[in-house]
């Protein structure tokens, strides 16, 4: 049974947690949407001041909306478009601080104002992006981002 965890110490010690977290949550499972669906929910729990936190998954040459946490989003977004499609085209963390500022932002939820996409790679092939949206401008850090590409690091073992 999983219980919330109060996170404490250095925002770096606080993504270690989360990585051990994960590790033991997907342990033994081998259904990719289950895994998914189990990350996005711990990130969710996890993250403050986000308003959706999930997963696009390459199918077909675009990405297509996976699992998540949050309100109704954009369901196929094609490769270099957008924050995710760059990120998946480039295969480069984007940490954008205000989106209306990036050019051919895609709005899923007018709420948005920053935004953190992690691009997913599985034996040298795109697999997907992890998004995480928050409706604060600059809401991500570097710590964020090295945080996060080690969850899907971790993530990555499992699907």
């Amino acid at each position: 049974m999983f219980a919330t965890s109060t996170y404490s110490g250095t925002r770096e010690e606080q993504y270690n947690l989360l990585n051990k977290q994960l590790d033991a949550l997907l342990a033994g499972e081998p259904n990719r949407i289950a895994n998914l669906s189990n990350a996005s929910a711990l990130l969710g729990q996890f993250l403050d001041r986000i308003n959706w936190v999930g997963f696009y998954l390459m199918e077909e040459g675009e990405l297509v909306l996976g699992p998540f946490q949050g309100m109704p989003a954009c369901v196929r977004i094609p490769v270099g478009k957008g924050v995710c499609g760059t990120a998946i085209d480039k295969n480069e963390t984007m940490l954008i601080d205000d989106v209306h500022a990036f050019p051919g932002h895609i709005a899923c939820d007018a709420a948005s104002r920053s935004e953190i996409v992690v691009p997913l790679f599985k034996d040298g092939k795109a697999y997907g992006v992890l998004d995480i949206d928050s409706p604060e401008l600059a809401r991500f850090t570097e710590e964020d981002r090295i945080g996060l590409e080690k969850f899907a690091e971790t993530l990555l073992k499992h699907i």
